[in-house]
């Protein structure tokens, strides 16, 4: 199995999960919830920059390590496509991230009842 064919697995499987947490955003939304004030808009930017600054990290340290021989790479499980010295497949580890966390960070957000208001009984007297 290559690089490809395997990111391809768990790249499948952190669409699927961003897309979930895009559709729950927009159902807040629709709902007229405001408690986080977080939109899909919003989220996607976020999401984007922080992808950006990941993937010129990873472009970076990636190089330095695959130059000093900690990591290493199967040639012929490879494309070919480089970045410097580093495999484009390298950065599928790092979009996987960058847009995995936020979306379970979505997912799985606490809810956090609704304040319930004393009953009469409850009421202080004084």
């Amino acid at each position: 199995m290559t690089y490809w064919a395997l990111n391809a697995w768990f790249l499948a499987v952190v669409a699927v999960i961003a897309l979930l947490a895009v559709v729950r955003l927009d159902r807040r939304r629709a709902n007229g919830s405001r408690s986080a004030g977080l939109t899909a808009g919003t989220w996607l930017l976020a999401v984007g920059g922080g992808l950006v600054v990941l993937l010129l990290m990873t472009a970076l340290f990636d190089n330095i390590m695959i130059g000093i021989g900690l990591v290493g790479y199967d040639p012929a499980l490879i494309s070919g496509a480089f970045v410097g010295i580093a495999p484009l497949e390298d950065f599928a580890y790092a979009i996987a991230a960058a847009v995995l966390l936020p979306s379970l960070w979505v997912l799985l957000e606490r809810r956090t009842p609704a304040p319930v208001s004393p009953s009469p009984s409850q009421e202080d007297p004084a």
